[in-house]
């Protein structure tokens, strides 16, 4: 019953990390700064469950021992279901971080707390019945059982039960696995009330240390890369998974048996690795193909994992030693998460911790190779190609530290917060369609400031007088947005909502007597825009704004009767999933005016979110007219895809939108995105 439970126990705590996180993804701005935060929480409290189990082991008998945890498990049954309640949502951007702590401690903290001491404690006790070092094969069972809990969100639970059935379906789940410990906890009454491993010889500081970092290692590069791979296509849990599968697959090849991990094979593995991953980080690879991109950063982890997880698993103690090589290992952890989640924001202006984590597995990597005794590098003849190793490292390093800092070379000002890295440039546009016999432009005319949110910009504006109220970049005259300006403009006295500020380009489209709502999530940004860019300042329009997750604001507020509501939230090439669902184009009719325009914003690298808009507005029952505007290099006018969406037979009484646009149809159909279903497999490109 034992090798089951812990079975359970891991399957559960890997179940219910992508079933909270996408629970309350959509409440923080879909961002994916969200999972970083709650893979934090999670490693700190599997780090104190260790710990737990590690005291209770020690300080108390067995007696004792399974008193106390029967006692929890009980108690933890009391916060089941485990669905957060609506009244824990945030009502404004104001320190994310915390609110989302705290969601976790009140909603899966206690159940979190006890699946992950299970696995320790169970092991423990089962240690002091065994002589041998067997118990460690529970450690990989418990791996195993944590890579499928994973691998099974995504391909089985995610796709077929809504996130409010997947939560009761794991509650019930939870409690059964619960009732299971709870009866080996009590057996343990029957057993010596004395502690089982006092006496043993105790784990050198140095071992600590190195069992430490190389746990940080993994951990920091486990985040650095999810981070790197989803702020470029979407917070979504496949993404999730991928890299949190490779870092689980190391342990349970490196825990349940030796042979997987050569030391000299994966040394050199490693070498190929992390030269790999420093030249892909170079900003002009970013136009790779994005399937080649996360192929070599999923393969690059899984080396760097196992690595560091092969070396962990040769330097493991005494199974008497088992509790205190988990909390050792878990502290690693909490400090390579710690360090990506909450230092790097606060010490970078941009996203460097990945370069930072790459120099550290290569400096671990020689120190591991110092130090073994097998190494060609101890024999005198082999000394100076180790110390020219070590050069090399440092060269790398300090590469890494030149290129981090290459996206800021031409850069004016750069900012990081929760929400992203937001870099400002001041260029020169380039002089590519004189003709001959044009006058020369006056350089001033050709200056423009550039925004941009990780590798996409979001806005631009030409500094010259001549030029600098013109809305450029996707918002052109000829853009879907423009289109619908100009279709809308005799109105007068507009109601427009606009979803993500950026530059605020789209309110030099404003007009006396127009409201413009700017609905932002990132207090930066509209610090930004207001200061360094002119468009609101100068706009005709009253601007107001509404900090925080657009579609949870737009839920508290009543019918905001807009002429004209544009959706242009993303954040690099990220796409928040919650603002395409069904429920959001509701919710955005719900606030339009009967004959009013619902804009779209669909230009992507990496994804084809046409078919996603056209399920929806199959389902609803609207019209959808495609606008693909070209575009114009000299002017900085990017080519742009929008939708434009509105009541049946609204289009005909607008004949510049009807002779611009085209009806949205596409050979790809994809299942109806709802707030429990979306799948990117379908729309990547």
């Amino acid at each position: 019953m034992n090798p089951l439970t812990i079975f359970a126990s891991a399957f559960l705590l890997f179940q219910v990390e992508p079933l909270i996180a996408k629970i309350i993804l959509p409440w923080f701005g879909g961002v994916a700064a969200v999972w970083t935060v709650c893979l934090l929480f999670f490693q700190v409290v599997l780090l104190l469950g260790y710990l737990y189990a590690h005291l209770l082991t020690r300080r108390l008998g067995r007696r004792t021992q399974g008193w106390l945890h029967g006692a929890l498990l009980a108690a933890s049954l009391l916060v089941l279901p485990i669905l957060p309640r609506d009244s824990l949502k945030p009502t404004g951007p104001e320190h994310p971080a915390l609110h989302i702590l705290l969601v976790l401690v009140l909603t899966v903290g206690l159940p979190f707390f006890l699946l992950s001491a299970t696995s320790p404690l169970l092991q423990a006790w089962l240690a002091s019945a065994r002589s041998d070092s067997s118990v460690y094969r529970f450690y990989a069972l418990s791996n195993v059982g944590s890579l499928l809990g994973l691998l099974s969100y995504p391909t089985l639970v995610e796709p077929r039960l809504s996130t409010v059935r997947q939560g009761w379906t794991w509650s019930v789940a939870y409690a059964a696995f619960a009732v299971a410990c709870g009866a080996i906890a009590v057996s343990q009454r029957s057993a010596e009330g004395t502690p089982w491993h006092r006496g043993v010889v105790r784990v050198p500081w140095n071992t600590r240390v190195l069992w430490l970092a190389l746990s940080a290692c993994s951990s920091a590069l486990l985040l650095a890369i999810t981070n790197h791979i989803t702020q470029n296509i979407a917070a979504v849990p496949f993404l999730w998974i991928i890299p949190l599968s490779l870092y689980m697959l190391s342990f349970i090849l490196c825990f349940g048996n030796q042979r997987w991990y050569h030391r000299m094979i994966f040394l050199r593995l490693l070498g190929v690795a992390l030269g790999c991953m420093a030249y892909a980080l170079s900003p002009s690879l970013m136009a790779l193909p994005l399937w080649i991109l996360i192929l070599l950063f999923c393969a690059g982890l899984f080396i760097c994992c196992m690595f560091c997880h092969g070396e962990l698993a040769r330097s493991k103690p005494d199974p008497s030693r088992l509790t205190s090589f988990y909390f050792w290992s878990s502290l690693g952890s909490v400090v390579g998460a710690v360090f990506v989640a909450i230092l790097a924001p606060q010490i970078f202006s941009g996203f460097y911790e990945l370069h930072v984590a790459l120099g550290a597995c290569a400096l671990l990597a020689l120190m591991i190779h110092r130090t073994d005794p097998a190494s060609p590098f101890r024999q005198a003849a082999w000394r100076p190609a180790f110390w020219a190793l070590h050069g090399l490292a440092a060269i790398v390093v300090v590469g890494l530290a030149f290129l981090a800092q290459a996206d800021s070379l031409y850069t004016n000002r750069m900012m990081r917060n929760f929400y992203g890295v937001l870099r400002e440039s001041d260029e020169v546009a380039p002089n590519v369609v004189l003709l001959k016999g044009n006058a020369q432009p006056k350089r001033e005319d050709l200056r423009f400031r550039r925004l941009m949110n990780g590798t996409i910009t979001h806005g631009l504006q030409f500094l010259g007088p001549a030029r600098h109220d013109k809305p450029i970049s996707y918002y052109g005259a000829n853009s879907g947005i423009g289109v619908a300006f100009a279709a809308l403009a005799p109105r007068g006295h507009l109601r427009v909502g606009l979803i993500g500020l950026g530059a605020g380009t789209v309110a030099a489209y404003g007009h006396a007597g127009d409201k413009d709502t700017f609905y932002e999530i990132n207090p930066l940004v509209v610090q930004i825009a207001q200061r360094d860019f002119s468009f609101l300042r100068d706009s005709k329009a009253r601007i107001a704004f509404e900090l925080g997750d657009a579609r949870l604001t737009l839920e508290r507020q009543p019918p905001q009767q807009f002429d004209l509501l544009a959706v242009d939230a993303f954040s690099s090439d990220s796409i928040p999933v919650h603002l395409l669902t069904v429920e959001a184009f509701q919710l955005y009719f719900r606030h339009l005016r009967p004959d009013g325009i619902l804009a779209v914003h669909i230009s992507n690298r990496h994804l084809y979110l046409e078919p996603v808009v056209a399920a929806a507005a199959q389902k609803l029952g609207k019209d959808a007219l495609l606008i693909a505007s070209p575009d114009d290099p000299a002017n900085e006018i990017f080519l742009a895809r929008w939708v434009l969406l509105a009541n049946r037979g609204i289009f005909r009484g607008f004949p510049n939108i009807q002779k611009a646009g085209k009806p949205l149809t596409t050979s790809i159909h994809v299942r109806l995105w709802t707030d429990s279903y979306s799948s990117l497999f379908a729309v990547l490109k």
